[in-house]
């Protein structure tokens, strides 16, 4: 009896925590089918890991306004990228086949050099053999309809034009052409072909002896240009080389370490990556090249950035030639592209590279703040790096030596051997001011323009340049600028005779010829270009150890450094 009136006594207990139990169990599900059915309550995020899906699943089921997630996310993609570093980024799939274009041997065009003057496109160079030539196209047409549509005006910028004239190789465009000469507009029907979008943009033997390449990025097609540039430059006879990497961004690192693999002996550290997980990797020469013991002078500039800083470095720190001109860029990160389904790619950093001495050149950043990385060139500037070496301050923390035991620098580009300043002669406010409102180059294309049938009687820079000299180029220009509402300045204008010279001839002589020629005309007063061919005349190309300095104490007990 005792033992019944226990278990009813526990009884009531029992119901009252399963009720209570029950309760909380229905009160957990209603509140989570709740909140998925109608999108209400507070709600959890999973993990860490599946925190920004789940937050763009709340924000598409629970936000007050309709939002389109495919945007959000396309708008967050930098915003994520930049927090990492300066070069890690985010490329849409509207913008990626140009990025790689860029980078690769060829394109699909129709095979044309442009300008856009007064809301038109002015042909300005019709590349031999490609699509337009084969139809008629000419140097000085105006293309002014796209597919039988009007293409004038405001509609006319640089990234539509190349949108409607680029296209799938084998494909159709019709063109409108206003041609000087004609009553009516032409029409033609072009289909786009491979168009070659060469790296190489000059190779010439610069006197005698000496040769000279342009290298103005580093692309898929890089390595054999340049092979084929040394080979016609091996033909001449040539004795020595200037390798001109300035304003070159970079681009692919393969073909750097291929084009440094020509001038090292079997064995030499070219490059060697690094990163966190990425082991190190060595890239060294093998010894195949062609050029081993040919001269070579390297110039670069704050522009030269990336692969051009490798190629540079390797030649710097394996005491193979003389670098010359202003410290680099300071790129000295790695970026893979990871390409999406939906056509957009990122280029994230997975590892720094190290010049052979072991000096990563990368210059500082903070992370997250690309406003200041972006404007050091200005602060360079302002700083006075670009006039004086002196006022480069090199990290002594970050001290390397190459093979022969000369000190070298990381942390911030690569110095040169020798430097060269900005050269300012001749610059007054007037110069400027035509320059920075781009009068000397809208002057250049109309006079071009306007005089092509006689200057298309000149094949060579040296020639056409005799006959501009004989046209009082600069009193024209002046009369074209005051009518754009330069005032005119006749003091300060012929104090910059030879800037507006250098900049008005080379113009037209671009326009007219081809970057080959018009870099023939400015490199004769290049002052980097002119230290690199002395440099090579009196064989000074290879860098030589430093002097032992031996430090002895005299007979007064005073201690003396001798060289």
């Amino acid at each position: 009896m005792n033992q019944e009136n226990k278990r009813s006594r526990y009884i009531p207990i029992i119901i009252a925590v399963s009720i209570i139990a029950g309760i909380l169990i229905g009160t957990f599900y209603a509140n989570r089918f709740s909140q998925q059915d109608h999108g209400m309550g507070i709600g959890i995020i999973p993990s860490t890991s599946n925190k920004l899906n789940g937050l763009l699943h709340i924000i598409d089921n629970q936000y007050v306004d309709t939002v389109n997630i495919s945007d959000l996310i396309e708008d967050a993609m930098p915003k994520i990228l930049g927090e990492l570093d300066p070069h890690s980024a985010y490329i849409p799939a509207k913008d990626l086949q140009a990025v790689n274009d860029d980078l690769r041997g060829s394109f699909s065009g129709i095979g044309i050099q442009f300008t856009i003057q007064q809301d038109t496109i002015h042909i300005s160079d019709v590349i031999a053999g490609g699509p337009s030539e084969k139809v008629g196209l000419m140097p000085g047409d105006r293309i002014v309809e796209i597919d039988d549509s009007a293409f004038v005006g405001k509609i006319v910028t640089n990234n539509e034009s190349m949108k409607r004239l680029k296209g799938p190789k084998g494909s159709e465009v019709k063109l409108g052409i206003w041609r000087q000469g004609e009553k009516e507009i032409l029409h033609f029907t072009i289909i786009r072909g491979d168009i070659p979008n060469r790296s190489i943009k000059a190779s010439y033997m610069i006197d005698e002896k000496f040769g000279y390449i342009n290298i103005e990025k580093f692309s898929e097609s890089t390595y054999p240009e340049m092979l084929i540039a040394l080979a016609k430059l091996h033909q001449e006879e040539c004795q020595g080389v200037i390798i001109d990497l300035r304003g070159n961004t970079g681009g692919y690192m393969g073909p750097a370490i291929q084009m440094v693999n020509e001038f090292l002996p079997k064995g030499q550290l070219i490059v060697y990556t690094e990163g966190r997980k990425a082991p190190r990797e060595n890239y060294p020469s093998n010894g195949t090249g062609s050029s081993q013991q040919l001269p070579i002078v390297v110039l670069i500039d704050e522009g030269s950035a990336s692969a051009s800083e490798i190629f540079a470095g390797a030649i710097q720190d394996n005491d193979r030639g003389t670098i010359i001109g202003r410290r680099s860029f300071g790129k000295g990160l790695v970026q893979q592209p990871i390409e999406f389904n939906d056509g957009s790619a990122i280029r994230l950093t997975i590892a720094r590279y190290h010049t052979p001495s072991g000096r990563c050149i990368q210059k500082p950043y903070v992370k997250g703040d690309d406003e200041q990385y972006e404007l050091d060139i200005l602060t360079r500037y302002e700083h006075g790096e670009f006039f004086s070496q002196d006022s480069i301050k090199q990290d002594e923390s970050h001290i390397f030596y190459t093979s022969l035991g000369r000190p070298v620098y990381g942390g911030g580009g690569i110095m040169p051997d020798i430097f060269v300043p900005q050269d300012t002669t001749g610059m007054t406010s007037y110069f400027r001011m035509a320059a920075n409102r781009g009068l000397t180059v809208q002057f250049s294309f109309q006079y071009t323009d306007q005089n092509r049938k006689k200057l298309q009687e000149y094949d060579n820079a040296d020639d056409l340049l005799k006959y501009l000299k004989t046209q009082n180029i600069l009193e024209k220009f002046a009369r074209f600028a005051e009518s754009k509402g330069l005032k005119r300045r006749n003091i300060l204008m012929y104090k910059s005779k030879e800037l507006f010279d250098r900049n008005l001839y080379g113009n037209i002589i671009y326009n007219m010829l081809n970057m080959e020629e018009y870099l023939k005309f400015i490199n004769q007063s290049d002052q980097a270009v002119q230290k690199a061919l002395e440099v090579l005349q009196k064989e000074e190309s290879f860098p030589k150890a430093p002097e032992q300095k031996l430090e002895v104490t005299n007979d007064e007990g005073t201690k003396e450094t001798i060289a």
